[in-house]
């Protein structure tokens, strides 16, 4: 894929999740197939840049590019300041938060909250894309604040003519948070008043899904974000299904297992001994769900302080897991995947 003089591998999009899309976690994504990642958010608020939250989201070292950096906030004067210190910073793309749902963003009228007000967005879009003339500025927003007020379309038209390069939409309101179904319809909608690529984003967690979503959209990409928590071997399965019509294996235990002691240990290493073994565990519980004996390894990597302990409790746990197979055996498989093997 190709948009704004920029190439990608593919048009598989690694959605930015606060608390997740770090940089061990974009890294591996990228690794396994996916063209594009984009990170976590990035606050305007400069009396926060020297945060250690933020130095850490801001950290590309040695990160395969392209480099998207996500910047949030209400002022467009902040925002087209976030926008150059962030491509100072390496940035190569800036994509601008407009489909967060959180209480604590969206009571600063940031986030999805922005779609409230359209003048508004088109000043932050049109103060961010002369801020970084040189760099191409995209956009995530949701359908709208809620059933009511759908305006993505409205939204749409905006970015385009601000300059927005590209626009991912999350099938969803703010009001739905991530309950119900994506309005793929809606998506679909979007792609057909703006000629700028649309992504695709909400509940595509299977090949077969992926699939779907494009027939049903028309978008120009996928962005997939809870799903690869734990299976960031989803975009290699993706990828490969939509060029060559053929489902993958389950990846190997032996291979499950590499992976992820691999993001552990880069986890580790980026955040230090006790803030890593903290943000891990949530990863590991990724890893270990939907697998046999997953509830009681969950239990007790919760429990482990202690980096070395962690370690060995993966190790374990895959180790368990290989005597009973040489591949993952999910307890509650793919129901697409079975069908389409079954046919």
């Amino acid at each position: 894929m190709e948009f704004a003089g920029i190439r990608l591998k593919n048009n598989l999009f690694v959605a930015p999740m606060a608390g997740v899309t770090d940089r061990p976690f974009r890294q591996l994504c990228k690794q396994m197939g996916a063209g594009l990642a984009v990170s976590e958010m990035v606050t305007s608020n400069a009396q926060l840049y020297a945060s250690t939250k933020t130095r850490r989201r801001t950290n590309f070292v040695g990160e395969s590019g392209p480099i998207s950096v996500q910047i949030a906030g209400a002022d467009p004067l902040m925002m087209a300041e976030a926008a150059r210190l962030n491509v100072d910073n390496g940035a190569q793309i800036i994509d601008i938060n407009m489909g967060c749902p959180a209480k604590k963003v969206c009571n600063v009228a940031a986030g999805s909250a922005l779609m409230r007000d359209e003048l508004l967005v088109a000043r932050i879009l049109e103060s961010v894309v002369q801020a970084v003339p040189n760099i191409p500025v995209t956009l995530k927003c949701r359908t709208g604040w809620d059933h009511q007020h759908r305006n993505v379309e409205r939204i749409a038209r905006i970015a385009e003519a601000s300059g927005i390069r590209l626009l991912a939409v999350h099938g969803r309101t703010r009001a739905d948070q991530y309950m119900g179904e994506a309005e793929y319809e809606t998506i679909a909608q979007v792609k057909a008043v703006v000629a700028i690529p649309v992504i695709a984003n909400g509940d595509i967690d299977s090949p077969l899904k992926a699939r779907m979503v494009l027939e049903q959209t028309g978008a120009d990409g996928l962005m997939i974000g809870r799903a690869a928590q734990g299976r960031p071997w989803l975009f290699r399965e993706i990828a490969h299904y939509l060029a060559c019509g053929e489902l993958l294996p389950a990846p190997t235990v032996e291979e499950a297992h590499a992976i992820a002691r691999g993001h552990l240990v880069d986890i580790h290493e980026f955040y230090g001994a006790e803030a890593g073994v903290r943000i891990a565990r949530k990863h590991l519980a990724w890893y270990a769900r939907g697998l046999s004996g997953a509830a009681v390894f969950r239990e007790m990597v919760n429990q482990l302080v202690d980096q070395a302990a962690q370690l060995n409790a993966v190790d374990d746990f895959f180790a368990q897991m290989a005597k009973r197979s040489s591949r993952l055996q999910y307890v509650f498989p793919d129901l697409s995947r079975q069908k389409a093997l079954a046919a």
